[in-house]
């Protein structure tokens, strides 16, 4: 059994992640630590198990075999470090560090420790994901000329109920998140679109302070790739009933993907006419079960600290360009 200790309930992941944690029969909730002392306690009585303020505490307890963090993510590098520092395995919401730099700390910590890390990039183990994947290895679209991600909600519009929309009032607080839309669910077509792509050359990008707030609420970027290939990224907690989309273009076929309908159409087929798959490929395990997989049975995760890095590395890039109004090598960052 791997004994855990939540640290925080600041991100909205945060319950998702303790359900997770409670259905999986080889973890086990054992302790709640927040750096807001009071939604800590109240969380843990939810929970019914201990809460404890100081986290040294918690990571000097020999019984704790690891840690979720959903702390403001200006908190992870120092969180993430000391529980590494402390032995324990760490989960972690994305994004693991805001620049690529404390990135690399970590991951040089970890090099010196034998504990895992996994951070939640969950869409990379969806079966469309594998389906889109199988297609373009199988070469039916040809070479990839451009990719296009977009995936939006309305969590800062506001409504009669709610004045600043659903999404809690910090996730608008540029200090604790270093950003608003594209650092959070602009981090899924991030991901995606690299993973799919490849190595990136080059990042544009417009971020919008469409409400005033601190943080971008609506946001678009342009990936080169040292494919050649182009990609296009969108955005934001501005739109109402807007579906997932991942399109994949190439010289020789088209995805396309709209929430759970798919269609492709390639020369790589007899027909040449736009199909739909009559069944995707199976799911691969959510970034949890991996973790734990990795832990107990030493299994090689397919999350890697590729698509963790290159993340972070999308994000600086993006911030950049949109400050300095221009394109941003990733060799600048990097």
């Amino acid at each position: 059994m791997i004994n855990v200790a939540l640290l925080s309930k600041w991100h909205v992941h945060a319950i998702d992640y303790a359900n997770q944690v409670k259905a999986i029969k080889d973890l086990s909730i054992k302790v709640i630590w927040d750096e807001d002392p009071q939604r800590g306690k109240e969380w843990a009585d939810e929970l019914h198990v201990s809460f404890e303020k100081d986290l040294e505490v918690i990571l000097e307890d020999p019984t704790i075999d690891a840690v979720i963090v959903n702390t403001p993510t200006n908190l992870h590098t120092e969180v993430i470090l000391a529980a590494i520092k402390h032995k324990k395995h760490v989960f972690t919401e994305k994004v693991l560090a805001l620049t690529v730099k404390e990135c690399k700390e970590i991951f040089n910590a970890l090099d010196q420790s034998d504990v895992q890390l996994m951070v939640s990039l969950p869409r990379l183990t969806e079966d469309y994901y594998v389906f889109a994947q199988e297609v373009l290895n199988q070469g039916a679209l040809g070479e990839l000329t451009s990719i296009r991600c977009r995936l939006n909600h309305d969590g800062a519009v506001p409504s009669n109920e709610l004045s600043n929309g659903w999404l809690p009032e910090h996730f608008f607080n540029l200090e604790q998140c270093g950003g608003g839309a594209l650092i959070d669910l602009g981090a899924h077509p991030i991901y995606l679109t690299n993973r799919l792509a490849g190595e990136v050359e080059a990042v544009s990008a417009r971020l919008k302070r469409t409400l005033g707030k601190e943080v971008d609420d609506n946001a678009v970027v342009m990936v080169e790739y040292k494919s050649g290939a182009l990609g296009i990224l969108e955005t934001g907690f501005l739109s109402k009933g807007s579906p997932f989309q991942l399109e994949l273009y190439g010289t020789q076929g088209t995805l396309l993907i709209e929430d759970n309908h798919i269609r492709l159409n390639s020369t790589y087929y007899k027909d040449n006419e736009w199909n739909e798959p009559q069944k995707l490929p199976d799911a691969l395990p959510m970034p949890m079960q991996q973790w734990v997989n990795t832990i107990i049975h030493k299994e090689e995760p397919s999350i890697t600290r590729n698509d963790v890095l290159n993340l972070t590395l999308i994000n600086e890039a993006a911030a950049l360009s949109n400050k300095e109004s221009r394109r941003v090598l990733v060799s600048e960052v990097y």
